[in-house]
């Protein structure tokens, strides 16, 4: 029996996503951020001490962080079909994209959501100002030169080959979804300076099983 605990607008999407590529069968106990603070009710700490999704519970034992759980479920049902074999040089770039994603990806993005919340914050209005401008600082100079950095970084692996892992979709295609489909929605990934990057977004919107995922968080 799995179980995954699904924040909306989260990570635990691709959850979703993989269980769906791996056929395996899931229940989905469903949570709802905060709409003011955007944060997860408190009720997921009783299912992990952190309070954060994805939490999955395969046959009683609670798996917890994205890659981990990721990983973890690949290498229980997916007997092999969703990774490289191991020792080659395809796996070697398989499980660091696995890692990258979380490791290097999402902390840009992570701190561009946070400042953009901060210049548009309400305040008094002498403070505005400060903020707005503390804001823009850090995002001319660090965060947004960063994503850039990243971005263009992902778009040269996949100049090479159709999937992050080499030919063959892999979950790390699915970790990836997270940061990438981020990226397109608030970040500046488009087709005309990503054009690799967003092709492969196409691709993996247009698999079954990611529309399958959709369906089930959607219902």
């Amino acid at each position: 029996m799995i179980t995954v605990h699904h924040l909306n607008q989260s990570r635990s999407q691709r959850i979703l996503w993989l269980l769906e590529e791996l056929g395996q069968p899931y229940e989905i106990v469903r949570y709802l951020r905060d709409p003011k603070t955007l944060l997860a009710p408190p009720e997921l700490k009783r299912i992990h001490p952190l309070g954060k999704s994805p939490v999955v519970v395969v046959d009683g034992e609670v798996l917890a962080e994205s890659g981990a759980i990721i990983e973890t479920l690949a290498e229980r049902f997916g007997a092999r079909r969703l990774s490289p074999p191991p020792g080659t040089a395809d796996f070697a770039r398989y499980r660091y994209w696995l890692h990258y994603a979380e490791g290097s990806a999402m902390p840009p993005l992570l701190l561009k959501l946070v400042f953009d919340r901060v210049a548009s914050a309400p305040m008094p209005f002498f403070a505005k100002p400060v903020a707005r401008a503390i804001a823009a600082k850090a995002m001319s100079s660090f965060v947004g030169p960063q994503i850039t950095l990243h971005l263009a970084y992902m778009e040269s692996a996949l100049a090479r080959c159709d999937w992050f892992a080499g030919d063959a979709f892999s979950a790390a295609d699915v970790q990836l979804s997270y940061p990438l489909e981020a990226a397109q929605a608030r970040a500046g990934l488009n087709g005309s300076d990503h054009p690799h990057l967003v092709a492969w977004l196409t691709r993996i919107r247009a698999r079954p099983a990611y529309q399958r995922a959709l369906a089930r968080e959607a219902a």
